[in-house]
């Protein structure tokens, strides 16, 4: 898959994660599970290392963790930028961030927490 078929489909799947709260539950479910496996080809997935930035979740064999990754998201930052900013992750990495956040969402604030003290 192309870089742009991942852009593409990035741009999709998160207009489809908005839609979700509004749309019917289980087709808005459905479509972000089909882009989510289609992305996943190109991904490395998340990863928890003891004794990788603190033992939190990162994109797979970086030391780039999620919880960054979503405040510089809320900070405005957008995907493009990300991409542009950290050149060795995908579109599809930022997929699985994303999508661990929604999954995890009080460990990410509590990591987001921590290091905003740190």
């Amino acid at each position: 898959m192309s870089p742009n078929e991942l852009q593409n489909q990035l741009s999709t799947l998160t207009a489809v994660q908005k839609a979700l709260p509004q749309g019917s539950p289980p087709l808005a479910e459905c479509a972000v599970q089909t882009l989510t496996q289609n992305l996943h080809e190109g991904s490395r997935g998340i990863t928890k290392t003891d004794g990788v930035c603190g033992g939190t979740a990162c994109i797979a064999r970086t030391r780039i963790p999620v919880w960054l990754l979503v405040e510089s998201r809320r900070q405005g930052i957008s995907e493009a930028q990300l991409l542009n900013d950290y050149p060795h992750i995908s579109a599809a990495d930022l997929v699985n961030a994303w999508a661990y956040a929604e999954a995890y969402p009080e460990e990410i604030e509590t990591a987001i927490q921590q290091n905003e003290v740190a």
